[in-house]
């Protein structure tokens, strides 16, 4: 949550506190840096010599108007579904994980032709997160690339570089002028999905690294496929019947705390627990402590209890992230409707400088409203994919069974 400030005159009149010792004690609390709702604050010093001045963080004192509904068709429903194009012009391929994170080298993003980025959009959605490194490409060139893959979202409050033109394009900064403070936030916090709060929430995202630190910086991703597929098949059942509030007043608050200028005002939208991608057909939990604040329809401690297992599930199971070191000119692409992710606040005094590129996808689709519209059966990501590899998806129950392992 947004840090809240003490008003200390109606503490005093309530406590019926008086003038003297007692008042010359108080303390006016100190403003509270959470970098996730806290704007980004670039230092004041000189940086004409720095070789990406032009991108460093600028806020324009402008409005925006409400964003409405708009159809979206995912470019990887054109995709082959080898992706053989793709995968063929790769030097390598790496897997980070079995449940999340790829790799490709060799790959010169400037070079994609059509086919290969709906390849590319749908190795995304089956991955949830797909890197490549020494990239060139521009910004200019990493806006176009996103356009392939939906209309280009406009950030309500946080910067977008100096550079004119460029206010699709967020801007991700932070160096040596302003420690975080771990007082105003638990790393828990951090973790999120961008911007789910909006009506239609963001789908195949980029985000490149222009500037990092020599060690930390890193970036983590968490499936909400493996999440949702962890769950017994009682609890996914009721999960996918609730629904629940993303909020971005937090993030407009910390704006206009910080004297900044809301561009388009905050809006609250309420979203299925249980989401189901539009290519894929897996089931995907989507909540993320960012900004999802209460389920529907439930009493507030039965919303809690869910919310807190479904956080810390997705930030603390080793098993459903990968973690990614970044090097400048490293570049991420991640489906924000199936992924949540959080950086690592470890690398203070040091400068970290990105810029991310952020298409809108489609309104989440519930899975009953998935299987009615489409007359596809909605997938559980690890029943599927056992069942391509010939696995039984249920282990019958035996008191031999070892009762964990050793390593």
């Amino acid at each position: 949550m947004a840090p809240v400030a003490t008003n200390d005159a109606q503490a005093s009149a309530t406590n019926g506190a008086t003038d003297g010792p007692v008042k010359a004690a108080k303390k006016t609390a100190e403003p509270l840096f959470n970098p996730f709702y806290s704007p980004t604050v670039a230092s004041d010093k000189d940086d004409s010599d720095y070789k990406y001045a032009k991108y460093k963080p600028f806020w324009p004192d402008v409005k925006w108007e409400p964003l409405t509904e708009f159809p979206v068709t995912d470019v990887a429903h054109r995709a082959d579904p080898e992706k053989k194009s793709l995968l063929s012009a790769a030097s390598k391929v790496t897997h980070y994980t079995p449940a999340i994170g790829t790799e490709l080298s060799g790959i010169d993003l400037r070079q994609l032709s059509a086919s290969q980025k709906d390849e590319l959009a749908l190795l995304v959605a089956e991955r949830g997160v797909v890197f490549f490194r020494d990239q060139e490409i521009s910004i200019q060139e990493q806006l176009e690339l996103a356009r392939h893959f939906g209309p280009l979202h406009k950030h309500a409050t946080t910067p977008i570089p100096r550079e004119p033109g460029l206010e699709e394009v967020h801007v991700v900064y932070n160096d040596g002028s302003r420690r975080p403070d771990p007082s105003a936030f638990s790393k828990i916090d951090l973790w999120h999905s961008d911007v789910s709060y909006e009506l239609q929430p963001p789908s195949t995202t980029s985000l490149k690294v222009i500037t990092g630190p020599p060690y930390g910086g890193d970036t983590l991703w968490s499936s909400g496929y493996a999440l949702y597929s962890s769950f017994s098949p009682g609890f996914q059942k009721y999960l996918e019947g609730l629904t629940a509030v993303h909020s971005g007043v937090a993030q407009a608050d910390g704006a206009r705390a910080a004297g900044q200028t809301v561009r388009r005002e905050p809006v609250e939208s309420v979203h299925p627990i249980v989401r189901v991608h539009p290519v894929t057909g897996y089931k995907s939990i989507y909540v993320n402590p960012g900004f999802t604040r209460r389920i529907i329809g439930v009493p507030k401690a039965e919303s809690d209890a869910i919310l807190s297992l479904l956080f810390h599930q997705l930030s603390e199971n080793p098993d459903f992230q990968v973690r990614f070191h970044w090097e400048p000119n490293s570049i991420a692409f991640w489906d924000n409707r199936i992924v949540t992710h959080s950086a690592t606040f470890d690398f203070f005094p040091h400068t970290r400088h990105a810029l991310r590129a952020t298409p809108h996808g489609e309104r989440p689709t519930s899975v009953a409203d998935f299987e009615a519209q489409t007359g596809r059966v909605a997938k559980d990501w690890q029943r599927d994919v056992w069942a391509k590899q010939g696995i039984a998806a249920d282990v019958p129950a035996s008191t031999n069974r070892p009762k964990g392992y050793n390593d």
